[in-house]
């Protein structure tokens, strides 16, 4: 009886993945958009979110790498590393700290929204300093 209140599309136990459907694109919807507000507040096409590959190469310019940094990130091990100092320098570039580079890590559906509507202004690439 429970379970009807909580999801109400179930029937013989096949709602709890249309739920779980229905939340992933609720937060693939939140990430573009947080994505796309990040990428404007630096300057750069919004639109360039939602372009595989090249929203990494954005991204890169944004926190101030050089493009072949992408490579990198084919490279098994290296690529949470190269992932790490690509938050790290975000964070920095946007005006915070380590902390909350770390949350865009541990928890990006979270902290991206934050960066991407809250106060912050970019300050320019982090790792041009």
């Amino acid at each position: 009886m429970i379970a009807s209140l909580v999801f109400p599309l179930q029937q013989n136990g096949q709602g709890f993945p249309i739920v779980l459907i229905l939340l992933d694109i609720v937060l693939i919807v939140l990430m573009i958009a947080s994505m796309w507000k990040v990428f404007t507040k630096a300057g750069k096409p919004g639109w360039a979110a939602i372009v595989p590959f090249y929203n990494i190469i954005v991204l890169l310019e944004i926190v101030g790498r050089p493009w072949w940094w992408l490579l990198l990130m084919f490279v098994p091990l290296l690529n949470f590393v190269i992932a790490i100092i690509v938050y790290i320098d975000l964070a920095k570039s946007f005006g915070k700290g380590a902390g909350f580079a770390i949350g865009l890590l541990l928890l990006p559906f979270i902290f991206f929204p934050i960066l991407a509507f809250g106060d912050a202004e970019y300050l320019g690439p982090a790792a041009a300093s």
